[in-house]
Order: structure tokens, then sequence, then C-alpha cells
């Protein structure tokens, strides 16, 4: 990872917009390295207050494994939904739920909040002004204690190692 300095504040972004700007002109002339390369300084350095601070990743590895965890939950959630919609009998419970969050930082709240609109069946809704709570609407709930402790333990509690132990 390129670390940041004062006059590239976010490195890699800088990069990222050379290139993209390489690509859109259809040229590698001298006078478009130039130009890209003033745009790839100018654009983070006056974008750089309105960005929120990077968050420390303090387990790659768990993150690593948190992603594998949510695209299996995907993919069985996706049949479990398919389920439901093709029952004739129509046995769907639908609810909204308040999760009491734990997290604390903005960044794993928002993972959290993509990881449960991602997974078929629920949708992330609300967050608290508070931040200490999220709404989330779920297709079926049988019991809404079961479905806060399986979010907390199978999404929340890896975010809170990953993120913020």
């Amino acid at each position: 990872m390129i670390p940041p300095t004062r006059w590239l504040p976010m490195p890699v972004l800088s990069l990222l917009l050379l290139l993209v700007w390489l690509l859109l002109q259809q040229s590698v002339a001298l006078g478009q390295w130039i130009l890209g390369g003033v745009l790839a300084i100018l654009i983070p350095m006056i974008c750089r207050p309105f960005w929120e601070r990077q968050p420390t990743i303090k387990r790659p590895l768990k993150l690593l494994g948190y992603f594998f965890r949510v695209l299996g939950d995907i993919v069985t959630a996706n049949v479990q939904v398919s389920k439901l919609i093709l029952d004739p009998r129509g046995r769907m419970r639908p609810a909204f739920v308040e999760y009491p969050l734990t997290l604390k930082e903005n960044f794993p709240i928002t993972i959290l909040a993509s990881t449960i609109t991602m997974t078929p069946g629920t949708v992330s809704a609300h967050l608290r002004l508070d931040g200490r709570t999220l709404l989330i609407h779920a297709l079926d709930v049988a019991d809404t204690k079961a479905l806060i402790d399986e979010i907390h333990q199978r999404y929340e509690r890896p975010l809170l190692e990953i993120f913020e132990s």
C-alpha cells in the first residue's frame, strides 16, 4: 500500500484518477499525463476535508472469512427466499425488527447495513440518528429475538473483531 502524504492524501485514488483520465482522453501524450497528474493531485486535496478517517483493519484474515461467510449466506438466502415465494400457501411472516447496535464507528455500521441488505429476504431500512439502532425489514420472521441473535453472531461480532477489537 502506498502511504499517504500531505500533498498526496489518497495515493491510490490519485493513481486511479490519472488512469481514468488517460483512458477517457484515449491518448498517452505528454500533455495528457501532465494535466491528468495535476488533476489526480488536486482533486483528492480539495476533497480531503469531506472524507472520513479511513478505518483500521485489525484482523485482515477475519475480513476474508467474513467475505466468504456473507457470500455463502447470500446463496443460502436466495434458495430460502425462492422457496418462500414459490410456496403456494404463502407462509411469509414479514416484520420490522429494531436491531440494537454494538458497533460504534460509521464504516463498520455501513458494512453491517449493506450486508443485511445484500442478503435476500432482509433490508436495512433506517439507522436511528443516535446510531444505536438499525431498523431491519425481514421477509420471514418467526422469532424476532432469534433474528437479532443470528445477525449479531454471524455479522456484527466478526465486524467488531475486524475493526474495533
